[in-house]
């Protein structure tokens, strides 16, 4: 399958025109570049990792991915419904506050933030075990530790340059990243194995324990489906794409996702593959022979995260920068250059960077799934909050931010979204939310500082 990189007029076009007297550096983008941001995000450095990361709970972390998927699709239209009714940048924190007020929209804002520079961290730590596939690594903690701080700092030096940077990046990443996917996805079931499979359930905890937990781990695999909400001031006639870009990114991703993921678990063998550190590249191996192959798929694959990287930066910059406007950030967060949060982009880079340090000091192993079981809790209060907003207004009948024709329907969705992010808080085990409470805890100290330096403002 050919897939051609569009030229850079196109990329260019795809992203709207900037107003009059805007940075030339600033873009608005089109529905292909939001779109891409969602399908960028989702995809990112969590896919090439996961299928090792649940391989020890068994083939039961397939069904799980499947009863993810359903969840992950209900939280999209929901993200898409709120969107139609609240165009602007911040997403989570836009809908809380316009439903329940200042602080709930402060906690969907901090636990949101909090994701956004954990999950850097985690991607980091993803790609840097791809690249030890071209250049090995693991031996020397240093050289693995400074590795990873490159890759955080790339992206972030793109950010900085401008969202017109921002914007062709993550296009000519979310391409880059279908080729190895794709040739797992569909390539690979012509080679699948089911004696690679290995037990269905292997963790010892019952199937509802395994599937819970193996369900919060790729979680964050589905990090991303409220990109688009999030950066809706930056997306051209928002309440038309903004929804759009999020159901067909995450519709997208789920399909790739579900096919990968059988596929690694038939290509490579379950003791194999519980231990791999780039189980794509060993999927392509076993598929082709050699070595050559998962040289090129790690290759894509850290392609493929930098352009995550590149997009989650952004994000984590935006729902702050919109509490801020709101006084309830510092309001240094709200200084944009280039139309880009710069402070915001930094303080998450040095967060990311110094969470890092620490969880390779401390230990490597397991580094990838402490952090992605606690990104699992904090992403939950956001969603579970952005729910709420939805519930809220079904209920309370407001005829003018609710389709009456829809009503049935968005409230099926919103119950299956709720039930879906408090599922994979009990998943996320009494570590992760022990660890996340304490964030969470924390901010709440933030707020009653910057909401009596905006009460003494007024």
């Amino acid at each position: 399958m050919t897939i051609t990189v569009p030229p850079r007029d196109t990329i260019n076009d795809t992203i709207a025109t900037v107003p009059e007297g805007q940075s030339k550096h600033a873009r608005r983008f089109g529905l292909p570049v939001a779109t891409a941001l969602v399908m960028g995000n989702i995809i990112g450095g969590g896919i090439f990792l996961l299928p090792a990361s649940v391989a020890p709970f068994g083939t039961i972390s397939l069904v799980a991915f499947a009863v993810l998927t359903v969840g992950a699709i209900a939280l999209a239209l929901v993200f898409g419904r709120l969107a139609e009714r609240h165009p602007r940048t911040g997403g989570p924190y836009v809908y809380a506050r316009e439903a329940f007020g200042d602080f709930a929209g402060f906690l969907a804002a901090w636990s949101y933030w909090i994701t956004a520079w954990v999950s850097n961290a985690a991607l980091a730590v993803a790609a840097v075990g791809y690249l030890d596939v071209l250049v090995p690594l693991h031996d020397s903690r240093p050289a693995t530790i400074g590795a990873a701080l490159l890759l955080q700092w790339l992206p972030a030096l793109a950010n900085l340059a401008g969202t017109r940077y921002v914007g062709a990046v993550q296009l000519v990443a979310t391409v880059m990243k279908f080729v190895p996917l794709l040739l797992v996805a569909v390539g690979g079931l012509f080679f699948f194995d089911a004696d690679n499979l290995g037990p269905f359930e292997v963790s010892g905890t019952g199937a509802v324990g395994a599937l819970s937990a193996s369900a919060a781990i790729l979680l964050f695999s589905y990090l991303g489906v409220e990109s688009a909400a999030v950066s809706a001031g930056e997306v051209r006639d928002p309440q038309r794409n903004v929804g759009r870009a999020t159901i067909l990114g995450t519709a997208g991703a789920a399909v790739i996702y579900l096919l990968g993921t059988l596929a690694v678990f038939g290509l490579v063998s379950h003791d194999r593959l519980g231990e791999s550190t780039a189980p794509f590249s060993d999927a392509v191996n076993a598929m082709f022979g050699g070595a050559w192959g998962g040289t090129a798929v790690a290759c894509m694959a850290l392609v493929s995260m930098v352009g995550a990287l590149n997009g989650w930066t952004l994000l984590s910059a935006q729902t702050p920068y919109a509490a801020a406007k709101d006084g309830l950030f510092p309001a240094v967060f709200a200084r944009k250059r280039r139309g880009v949060p710069t402070v915001g982009v930094l303080v998450t880079v040095v967060l990311a960077s110094l969470l890092t340090v620490y969880n390779y000091t401390v230990g490597s192993d397991g580094v990838f799934e402490v952090l992605v079981l606690v990104t699992t809790f904090t992403a939950t209060v956001p969603y579970l909050l952005s729910t709420a907003a939805q519930i809220h207004y079904l209920a309370s009948g407001q005829a003018h931010r609710v389709n009456r024709a829809r009503l049935v329907r968005d409230g099926v969705l919103a119950a299956v979204a709720a039930g879906f992010s408090l599922w994979l808080v009990a998943g996320s085990g009494y570590a992760a939310v022990y660890q996340g409470v304490l964030f969470l805890f924390a901010g709440v100290l933030v707020y009653a500082w910057m909401s009596a330096r905006k009460a003494n403002a007024a």
